[in-house]
C-alpha cells in the first residue's frame, strides 16, 4: 500500500510503499488499553465530550493509536460542537480509507486507518470549507505528537 509518512527530519513524504499492519486480537490487546481496543479494533464509540483530545489546541499531528500512521494535522481541526475531535481533511487522502457502515439502523461512512484498519470514526458532509467534510474521530483512536517533535513519527518506509 502507498501512504504518506514522516521522515527523520519531521517532514511528510511520499506516498511510499508501506506494509499493512496485521495483528491478532491478543497482540492488539497487549498494545492497547481496554477502551482503545474496544473503539479502534471493535468499532466502538467513546462518549461525546469525554475524549482526551477533544479540547486539544496544540499544534501537531494526530496519528493512529494502533500503528502510528499520521492521520490528521491540528491545522485541519475545528470545533464542530458534536463532542468528538473533528477535522475537515486527513493529513493525506491515502492514509484514511472509508467503508459503508449500516450499523444501528442507519447508513454512515466509517473512516479507517489505511495501514491497519483501525476504526477512527465517521465522515459526514456537513463540515467547513475547503472540503465541506467533517471527519468525526474518537480520541481513543488517536495519538497526538507536538509539531516540535514530528521527527519522533519517523517511519521506516520513509526515504533516508
Amino acid at each position: 500500500m502507498r501512504v504518506k509518512v514522516f521522515d527523520r527530519q519531521g517532514h511528510l513524504v511520499g506516498p511510499v510503499e508501506s506494509p499493512r499492519v496485521v495483528k491478532t486480537d491478543a497482540e492488539w490487546r497487549a498494545l492497547l488499553t481496554d477502551e482503545q481496543f474496544q473503539i479502534a479494533r471493535g468499532k466502538g464509540t467513546e462518549r461525546a465530550f469525554c475524549g482526551t483530545l477533544l479540547d486539544n489546541k496544540r499544534q501537531g499531528v494526530y496519528a493512529c493509536i494502533c500503528c502510528g500512521l499520521p492521520l490528521f494535522r491540528s491545522d485541519a481541526k475545528f470545533e464542530s460542537g458534536t463532542g468528538w475531535p473533528s477535522f475537515f481533511q486527513p493529513v493525506a487522502a491515502e492514509n484514511v480509507t472509508t467503508h459503508e457502515d449500516r450499523s444501528y439502523g442507519m447508513t454512515r461512512t466509517e473512516i479507517l486507518c489505511a495501514r491497519c484498519d483501525a476504526h477512527l470514526g465517521h465522515v459526514f458532509d456537513d463540515g467547513p470549507h475547503p472540503s465541506g467534510l467533517r471527519y468525526c474521530v474518537n480520541s481513543e483512536s488517536l495519538a497526538f505528537t507536538d509539531a516540535s517533535d514530528l521527527a519522533a513519527l519517523a517511519d521506516t518506509a520513509a526515504p533516508a
